[in-house]
């Protein structure tokens, strides 16, 4: 990767700012970064070795662009035109362009930018749930060919389902916070955020720890030298494509993504002797019948806030009955009975609140479960 910063400073706009890298780098050197001016590699794009070959090449990989600033800063008005001409210049490069300020990227763009520029990705951060309501329905509403998505520092738990859903979104990066002042940062946050990618087929990338970081309860405190090994060390990054063995197992439709993963967990636990040992019984069938999958629905929805969403569930493993409601039934034939089932089918962990997302998902597969049940 390259790094072209064409103009350095900028201001905080919301929490993830708080602890900004740039202004703890220039605090070291008595330097205001609030102050927004050009620097020396303005043209970095357009500079030449004595050899006539770019500076810049492909081969070096995409260009993060304005790293020290945001490319949307109110004070690089004047200066944006001619950095959308360089980018235009060099089509055979590709721009990475990370932003907070979402909100103001019609006003920003040049033209003839159409449906976006396909040498330019824009990556946009959302550090808390907030925040990825407030600028996710924006940033999907925009013309831009290439959109990612950037939880770092991620400040809590974050579910942005219903964005990933729309398909729009093709990479989600996670990482902490570092520096002495650095934040929390919670693998089950980080585990969930994966397991929705994984959900809606997007690829997922945990980049770095952070300074504080907990995992299975335990806080710990990283080196910054080892914050992006440890993420490494953790083998979760998704690279958004089903293995071959996945593929040949559970034939999926792939339009659908989110049936694609109810199918793929039924497929798995339809190799499962317990499980499949479930079944609806007459009078089972006889209840939905006549209450209709709509109220079962509503009526799995309550069970579930009850006995599955809870961080911590009194007697969990053995808090779902054998018998006495069809939900009952589903949710020990689709391991949604209990967060330990839960989490060794579905991936999802235990000990912490599901999101609004994952309670969705816990329905619909209960749901489709009894949909089968019906028909056969």
């Amino acid at each position: 990767m390259s790094i072209w910063n064409p103009w350095h400073g900028c201001k905080k706009i919301s929490a993830g700012c708080k602890n900004c890298y740039v202004y703890r780098r220039d605090a070291e050197f008595g330097k205001d970064s609030s102050i927004v001016s050009r620097t020396a590699d303005f043209y970095l794009p357009r500079k030449r070795k004595k050899n006539r070959d770019y500076k810049l090449t492909a081969a070096d990989g995409p260009v993060y662009t304005c790293m020290t600033s945001d490319f949307f800063i109110e004070e690089a008005d004047a200066w944006r035109g001619e950095i959308w001409q360089m980018i235009k210049e060099r089509a055979d490069l590709h721009f990475i362009i990370i932003t907070k300020r979402i909100h103001r990227f019609l006003s920003c763009i040049p033209e003839d930018w159409g449906e976006g520029y396909e040498n330019v990705t824009i990556e946009c951060t959302c550090e808390n749930q907030e925040m990825t309501d407030q600028r996710l329905p924006v940033f999907l509403s925009l013309p831009i060919r290439h959109r990612e998505l950037i939880h770092e520092p991620m400040l809590g738990p974050i579910d942005a389902g219903a964005y990933l859903k729309t398909g729009k979104i093709e990479h989600v990066t996670c990482g902490g916070e570092s520096g002495p002042d650095a934040r929390l940062l919670d693998y089950g946050w980080v585990l969930a955020v994966r397991e929705t990618c994984i959900r809606y087929g997007v690829p997922f990338y945990f980049k770095q720890t952070g300074a504080h970081f907990r995992k299975d309860g335990r806080t710990y405190l990283i080196k910054r030298k080892d914050q992006l090994s440890q993420a490494r060390k953790a083998a979760i990054d998704y690279d958004g494509k089903q293995s071959e063995e996945q593929k040949s197992q559970c034939p999926v439709n792939e339009s659908d993504r989110e049936n694609e993963s109810i199918e793929k967990v039924l497929c798995a636990l339809s190799r499962s002797k317990f499980r499949t040992g479930f079944s609806l019984k007459e009078k089972d069938r006889i209840y939905i019948s006549e209450k209709g999958m709509d109220t079962v629905r509503r009526h799995a929805e309550e069970i579930l806030e009850k006995r599955l969403c809870p961080a911590v569930i009194p007697n969990d493993g053995k808090q779902t009955p054998m018998r006495g409601h069809p939900v009952f039934i589903a949710q020990h034939a689709t391991a949604c009975c209990c967060r330990g089932c839960f989490a060794k089918w579905h991936g999802i962990p235990a000990g912490r609140t599901l999101t609004e997302a994952e309670k969705a998902y816990a329905v619909d597969v209960i749901m489709e479960w009894i949909r089968r049940e019906m028909e056969r």
